[in-house]
């Protein structure tokens, strides 16, 4: 079947419940006008807009290959959002990020996943490490492993340290074909003993036109500062399409690197 667009809905924030303080970036869980609660990552907030695009580009991506991931939403927080809010840290967080941001469907009642725990199986393990080795995911390790346990099934939270390439944009061609070192401390790669099997099988998923149709969501507006490369947002979105073209054409190189950090460890 082919892939389809996402359908991205857009909420407006009604109110601010709760921080959430286990990052530096201060998300929080906030409600909306669908009544829905949600966990809002805001554009104000640690790496900004970029690390609002990793989580749309990573999550959307995570979800298309089979993996449980929360509805990803478009968050609006208005200006006067953060006027009766008394902390004033969250009042300068709330003030800067007015406008656009991501938030994810939140799942009442999810913990933390444990890999002490809970073993997911060797092809579920592969997968996720795959993925994040793909995504250059910094953030999946046993101190933190952005995975939670939801009605007895693991779900995949926060990609925002994903793709950090677009922290520098040098040489970004060569970053693509590069390997992933710090797999090395991924909390599945011991259990990842079928990376090449899924290697095989997320390269016949993930096309060409797939990619363009998801990192055609990323807004414009987020992509016009001059913290990017390109004069204008399209241009800037090539780069991201094209960056997980060649990361994809190059899988060879980081699935090899994580063989061989896998085999130091067990």
């Amino acid at each position: 079947m082919p892939f389809t667009k996402p359908d991205i809905r857009t909420v407006n924030v009604t109110r601010y419940v709760t921080p959430l303080r286990e990052g530096g970036s201060l998300p929080a869980i906030v409600e909306a006008d669908d009544d829905f609660l949600y966990v809002l990552k805001f554009r104000g907030a640690g790496q900004g807009i970029k690390a609002l695009i990793a989580e749309l580009i990573g999550g959307e991506i995570a979800r298309a290959l089979g993996f449980k991931v929360p509805e990803i939403v478009f968050a609006n927080v208005d200006e006067s959002f953060g006027r009766t809010e008394p902390d004033e840290e969250i009042q300068d967080l709330l003030r800067f990020s007015e406008g656009l941001n991501i938030a994810l469907h939140f799942l009442s009642g999810a913990i933390t996943f444990d890999s002490t725990v809970t073993k997911p199986d060797g092809k579920l393990a592969s997968g996720i490490v795959w993925l994040d080795c793909f995504l250059t995911n910094v953030d999946r390790t046993a101190r933190n492993t952005n995975m939670l346990m939801w009605n007895k099934e693991l779900w995949l939270i926060d990609h925002g340290a994903t793709l950090y390439f677009h922290h520098t944009w040098d040489n970004w061609e060569e970053q693509a074909k590069r390997p992933f070192s710090l797999i090395k401390d991924h909390v599945l790669l011991p259990l990842a003993d079928e990376l090449q099997k899924v290697d095989e099988a997320f390269r016949s998923i993930i096309t060409p036109e797939m990619i363009d149709l998801i990192v055609s969501l990323i807004p414009a507006e987020w992509l016009m500062n001059e913290t990017f490369p390109s004069q204008n947002a399209e241009g800037n979105r090539k780069i991201y399409a094209e960056f997980l073209k060649m990361r994809l054409a190059s899988s060879e190189i980081f699935v090899n690197q994580a063989l061989d950090a896998r085999k130091t460890i067990i």
